[in-house]
């Protein structure tokens, strides 16, 4: 991103994810400062990529997309577009905000069964199968027709495209994607006794810290010593406790079968639920929106979350914090997470390409830095971390290249086909579990036969 992205961006850095409270005219100026340095760093790139498109006629694109971070990465897409559109004056995409990942999931696909196709879509990386099962997005590989259309398709993360691909064929092409982090209070820490410059790296050094972590005013809690949310991704969060032993994942890689009562799935929830059972987290559910504003308002002293809200907390915390990978049990391990940009089939040969060549602008390695470090998601691409704006950045704030080292033991985030029914099947166990409606195997049993009867259509 650079001149009207690095000031529609590097502005937006200031604000965006972590200016959930911030004014309308402070994101403006941030959107106009970051704009003009993107633009000046491809201002070659703008002028072939205008002549192209100044022949065509008009053409307008839609675009779903979801939020599901604080801070406003709905204005940093906005941007985007607007940038993209003053390059390709022909070109206007237009973004549709769908909620969240799984309410973009539900429109879209409503959107296709009503013959209202749009044409392009960021959506869960994890939705791939259902939306194979509809025959509904069309592969990359027969757009990368170019020997450079092939470098730019074969130069993202590995890990990344574990959810992108189905066998060798690809379909989504990673954007906002994320590992779970720790993150931790150093404030909160030396008030402990522990050593603000060491988190938890293990299991039993979580349960420890968190132990130590926890301040009760009688009866009350005023600081738990983690949340780890319970609600909206919760078999995320679940899949962190499986990986890490020994790379254990509660599905296969066709999408056909899940092990939720698989004894290492049972070990993993067990752990995750002794941590409300001593008092160190908060009992019954714990909120996803919420616990990022709990660790910032000092309510709890660690949290597991995407670094997504990496941005987010940089921004809005008033206290030191620190962050690493997840604690490890046999292994470190840490599901992938995040969007994916997908093109539709039943759209026009042109408008496919037109939302094409903006998907490839999109992740150019200079805007993929900037959306990096604007969010806090992990740039896609290794190349983006070769960029002098992306050195600059971790070198001021190496935190920023937490999420992307713990790659190395990341793994794919769980993806089934009518993966709505099949997801939902394990986060109603994780919530009788955690909220003492049902022992852990019994709920982890019932999540097995719902989930294998859903997907005996596919197998």
């Amino acid at each position: 991103m650079k001149k009207l992205i690095c000031s529609l961006l590097v502005g937006i850095m200031t604000i965006s994810l972590a200016a959930c409270g911030q004014s309308e005219n402070q994101n403006t100026q941030s959107v106009n400062s970051s704009a003009t340095q993107t633009n000046e760093a491809q201002n070659q790139n703008t002028e072939s990529q205008t002549n192209d498109t100044t022949s065509k006629e008009p053409i307008e694109l839609t675009m779903y997309f979801p939020v599901s971070v604080g801070g406003g990465p709905d204005a940093l897409i906005d941007a985007l577009c607007q940038q993209y559109h003053e390059e390709n004056p022909n070109v206007t995409v237009k973004p549709v905000y769908a909620g969240s990942y799984a309410d973009t999931r539900t429109k879209v696909q409503a959107a296709i069964k009503a013959g209202n196709i749009p044409d392009m879509a960021i959506m869960f990386s994890i939705d791939l199968y259902s939306l194979l099962a509809m025959d509904a997005v069309i592969d990359m590989d027969s757009m990368c027709v170019t020997e450079e259309d092939k470098e730019w398709l074969n130069g993202f993360y590995d890990g990344f495209m574990m959810n992108s691909r189905d066998g060798e064929t690809t379909y989504g092409i990673p954007w906002q994607r994320s590992t779970i982090i720790l993150y931790y209070n150093k404030e909160a820490f030396a008030a402990a006794g522990l050593d603000p410059e060491k988190a938890a790296s293990t299991w039993d050094e979580l349960k420890e810290y968190a132990k130590k972590l926890t301040i009760k005013d009688g009866n009350t809690t005023t600081q738990y010593g983690i949340e780890i949310p319970s609600d909206g991704y919760a078999y995320w969060m679940l899949q962190t406790f499986c990986t890490q032993q020994n790379g254990f994942n509660l599905m296969n890689e066709t999408g056909t079968e899940v092990y939720y009562n698989d004894e290492r799935t049972a070990k993993g929830l067990s752990f995750w639920k002794s941590l409300a059972e001593d008092g160190s987290m908060p009992e019954g559910i714990v909120a996803w929106a919420t616990t990022p504003s709990d660790f910032i308002e000092g309510k709890t002293a660690m949290m597991y979350h995407t670094t997504g809200n990496l941005t987010n907390v940089k921004n809005n915390a008033q206290f030191e914090f620190g962050v690493a990978m997840l604690p490890a049990d046999e292994t470190p391990g840490s599901p992938t997470g995040g969007g994916n940009f997908y093109i539709f089939k039943g759209i026009s040969e042109e408008r496919q390409q037109a939302a094409f060549k903006f998907i490839k602008w999109m992740t150019d390695d200079e805007r993929v830095a900037q959306w990096s470090i604007d969010t806090g998601y992990v740039a896609t691409r290794p190349t983006a971390y070769e960029t002098e704006r992306m050195k600059a950045y971790a070198a001021e704030f190496p935190y920023c290249l937490v999420a992307r080292d713990q790659l190395e033991y990341g793994y794919a985030e769980l993806s089934t086909y009518n993966q709505a029914e099949v997801q939902k099947a394990i986060d109603d166990a994780i919530s009788y579990v955690m909220t003492g409606q049902s022992d852990v195997q019994t709920a982890l049993n019932q999540a097995q036969e719902t989930a294998t009867n859903i997907l005996k259509a596919y197998q």
